[in-house]
């Protein structure tokens, strides 16, 4: 059949199982919502209109992350293309797989400074695994099957498709066809195995160091059978919690800045670094020279690239991680590996705030509220570190967090993705007060799609991080951190049909929590926090992550 351009991309889509599109329409891509709206009408897809397009690609994030889905949006040209540009960037950096779609002017009129034309391939190439610049409208299903193909495949990640207005309206043939597989990982050889594993056996002072790639490749359950089976403590990255049950006796919460102290105590000390499915990030090895220098490491990555890019291995494995962690198994030996558990739990400090309604309090109230089911999302500073720091997290895709780009204003979109992709979950979303700023336009599409989602300010007046660094490195001189305190919480909500509170004390933190529950609505409950409140222990900037600062 000949189908056009326009409803091959629909058609495509519906092969893939997409079932979901966050977007905002727009003069050049016109013609592709055009052609959804028959898939809306018979529900075939659903489409969710977002306040602006940068949300419309964090909500696809928050779906494909919530999910392991490949992640849809739709964004027109010019400024709708460039709107995506922070969105399509926090998924790279935290490999999350995405498809996006933008309208571009025809074909004649591109280079020629049209209405709303911008070269938005050249702009995202950096930030993609692929991208398209379709020109002819036979090229339209083979790309979308591709991208489809592309973000889903090894390391997971953002591929973008730009449409020409002239190609969603040409006539061409079309097939329906099987989604092409994924691309297959490299395999690893037995003897790469039992090497990985004799390297295991032989150590005394083994630690886990587990990076997103255990959550991108499901591969929870085989991570925490290796660590029972060795008695190897395990130390994740930002991007893996939960992936390890964080109230298992083997868990050691985060690594790095803002880790826990004995995370990278027993980093520091041990004998054997094993990385799973990480990237050695600046802010989990401080001063490379003395991470971990009195260990051999071992790192195991889908990303050919990764393996020694940032520190220097003693044996490198490119592989699936599900699978070689799978392979591992059967190698490794028994042991409990009892003188250095005690040793590890010897670094353990009390952690928590004065008793007082601090970050600790108002997190732990909303945990006993909501349990270990829930999804829950994060902007990016203090909030977000206390979140990762005071929240056990038991299972894994339940954090939803701007990881390796550290977007403000990425919570509120991705947790309507998440709520999208998860109706029968509660999700919450932990935000301050400056990246809430950035983002609360996403409360108008919380209150149209009936979403009950809740939103906990931490409510300090200031861009706390910022401010914590400038208090703490530069000399107390806060420039431009400090926030005018002229937000009512409680009228904007009601402005957008939701609930709205502002509460200082934990008992009226709990009732407003069970009235948000009751009113099954959205809600933001601001908690009002001391400006002066930070996030410990930290290390500072270009130092050993032994060295942590923990208090004043």
């Amino acid at each position: 059949m000949t189908l056009t351009g326009a409803q091959i991309i629909m058609e495509c889509l519906l092969e893939q199982g997409v079932d979901t599109i966050f977007g905002y329409p727009g003069g050049q891509i016109m013609p592709l919502y055009d052609a959804l709206y028959d898939y809306t009408q018979d529900g075939r897809i659903r489409h969710i209109l977002t306040s602006h397009e940068q949300g419309a690609t964090h909500a696809a994030d928050g779906y494909a992350r919530s999910t392991g889905k490949v992640g849809v949006c739709f964004a027109t040209s010019g400024p709708g293309a460039t709107n995506t540009v922070t969105g399509i960037a926090t998924a790279y950096m935290d490999s999350s797989p995405l498809v996006v779609i933008t309208g571009q002017v025809p074909v004649q009129s591109i280079g020629r400074d049209s209405f709303q034309e911008v070269d938005i391939v050249g702009v995202t190439l950096p930030i993609t695994k692929h991208s398209f610049a379709l020109r002819d409208a036979d090229d339209v299903g083979p790309a979308v099957r591709e991208a489809f193909r592309i973000a889903r495949s090894g390391r997971p990640g953002p591929v973008l498709i730009d449409v020409p207005k002239d190609l969603l309206v040409a006539r061409t043939a079309y097939e329906k066809e099987a989604p092409l597989p994924a691309i297959a990982p490299p395999a690893v050889s037995k003897e790469t195995i039992e090497r990985l594993a004799a390297y295991i056996n032989a150590a005394e002072r083994p630690v886990i160091y587990a990076g997103g790639g255990v959550n991108v490749t499901n591969a929870s359950a085989e991570l925490t059978k290796l660590a029972k089976k060795a008695g190897i403590p395990v130390g994740t990255t930002l991007m893996c919690l939960g992936c390890f049950d964080r109230k298992d006796p083997l868990s050691l919460g985060i690594i790095g800045m803002h880790g826990q102290r004995e995370a990278n105590l027993a980093v520091h000390h041990c004998d054997l670094l094993i990385a799973v499915g990480a990237r050695f990030s600046d802010r989990v090895t401080g001063d490379i020279p003395r991470f971990a220098r009195d260990a051999k490491i071992v790192h195991i990555d889908i990303d050919r690239s990764e393996i020694g890019k940032n520190v220097e291995a003693e044996y490198g494995v490119v592989g699936d991680v599900k699978k070689v962690l799978t392979a591992l198994l059967p190698k490794v030996k028994p042991c409990g590996r009892a003188a250095w558990n005690e040793q590890v739990r010897g670094y353990i400090r009390p952690t928590g705030g004065d008793g007082g309604f601090d970050p600790y309090t108002v997190i732990g109230t909303v945990y006993d509220a909501f349990g270990d089911d829930t999804i829950v999302a994060t902007d990016v500073g203090q909030h977000q570190m206390w979140t990762a720091q005071r929240w056990p997290f038991r299972k894994p895709r339940r954090l939803i967090t701007s990881g390796g780009l550290g977007t403000m204003g990425f919570g509120l979109g991705a947790a309507i993705g998440s709520k999208i992709a998860n109706p029968d979950k509660q999700v919450i979303l932990f935000t301050g007060d400056g990246s809430f700023r950035m983002n609360c336009n996403e409360l108008m599409t919380v209150s149209a799609q009936k979403l009950p989602i809740i939103v906990f300010v931490l409510k300090n007046r200031t861009l706390g991080m910022v401010r914590q660094w400038q208090k703490l490195f530069w000399q107390k001189r806060y420039s431009a951190t400090d926030l005018p305190d002229v937000l009512n919480y409680e009228k904007l909500c009601e402005a957008v049909g939701l609930i709205g509170f502002e509460v200082d004390n934990a008992a009226d933190l709990r009732r407003a929590i069970d009235e948000a529950k009751a009113s099954g609505r959205g809600a933001v409950i601001a908690c009002d926090i001391a400006t002066d409140e930070n996030v410990w222990p930290i290390v500072p900037p270009g130092d050993a992550i032994d060295n942590q600062v923990t208090a004043e």
